[in-house]
């Protein structure tokens, strides 16, 4: 019989209480901090913002809201199914390309568990919506507002860091300039965190394993596979940081900058919002294998096996 020390949920009854004692010791610390004058008055110098260039573009553009929502879409469905794969047991279902269509390749397509072919095509998807988002950025000029131009990103986001951590948060207007804070975690989940998950899948897929094991020794499977993980729940954690900030921060303002491309107080960016939301949880409650099975059908041979 398994005992309560041993039960899947016995971390919880710890990890709650000493991670909510450890929040309420970081507050009480920032509070100290803000009240000495020397920090109160660097806290003035640096009020959390990185100084933008001059001409740098105002506002969110309507492809941005796009964007955004793609983004999540794919995100969504990516990290179900790389869990999913995390924690996979023994494939019953296979899907093999087509070799006859347009794709046509020199040696025979390789075997994909249905899992792993859904994967790899969201990840498709979201690499190619990753470029036109990268593209728009640097053609539109926003690029200014999630590269760091300046030095005192460092202080300000310092600064920033230690307003949020005393529950006093900083001022802020994304509609105009992020602070330097999000600036910095923008910067580090668009070019830094989505390169790796890009590098680190590219070395895990079934193409890699079979075709380029001349590399593995300067490449290791084990390396990518870790690096690859901890990018998932880079991203997992962005994305509740994210949300829970926009909605305790002003979230019909936030939300028709993300989704509205508007800087005002309206329902209509939350009507947006709840649209998306549905249309995520149909794409999650669709996402079944006999959906995905008629879906990869149409590009490739799909296979059933019993578990033995």
């Amino acid at each position: 019989m398994t005992t309560f020390r041993q039960s899947r949920w016995f971390p919880l009854v710890w990890v709650v209480p000493v991670a909510l004692v450890l929040a309420v010791i970081v507050v009480l610390f920032a509070r100290w901090l803000r009240d000495l004058p020397e920090v109160a008055a660097w806290i003035e110098q640096f009020p959390g913002q990185s100084t933008l260039p001059e001409g740098a573009p105002v506002g969110i553009p309507a492809w941005a809201g796009w964007q955004h929502f793609l983004n999540s879409f794919f995100l969504l469905l990516i990290v179900r199914t790389g869990w999913q794969l995390h924690q996979a047991k023994r494939a019953t279902i296979f899907w093999t390309r087509n070799n006859t269509g347009l794709i046509r390749t020199k040696n025979p397509p390789t075997r994909l568990t249905l899992t792993t072919w859904f994967h790899l095509s969201l990840d498709a998807l979201w690499v190619l919506n990753g470029v036109v988002f990268v593209t728009l950025l640097f053609v539109t000029g926003q690029w200014v507002r999630l590269v760091p131009t300046h030095w005192d990103v460092i202080p300000n986001a310092i600064s920033a860091g230690l307003q949020y951590a005393s529950l006093e948060w900083p001022l802020e207007n994304g509609w105009i300039n992020y602070n330097a804070l999000q600036l910095l975690t923008y910067f580090i989940t668009v070019f830094i965190a989505a390169p790796l998950a890009i590098l680190t899948g590219i070395r895990m897929s079934p193409a890699w394993s079979i075709r380029m094991r001349r590399f593995d020794a300067l490449y290791p499977f084990a390396v990518a596979k870790r690096v690859h993980f901890w990018t998932l729940w880079w991203f997992v954690g962005f994305t509740i940081v994210h949300v829970f900030l926009v909605f305790t921060t002003g979230a019909l303002r936030n939300l028709n900058h993300m989704y509205a491309s508007r800087d005002e107080v309206s329902w209509l960016g939350f009507a947006i919002f709840c649209v998306s939301l549905v249309v995520m949880i149909v794409a999650w409650v669709a996402a079944r294998p006999s959906v995905l099975k008629a879906i990869a059908s149409l590009g490739g041979t799909v296979i059933s096996r019993e578990r033995p």
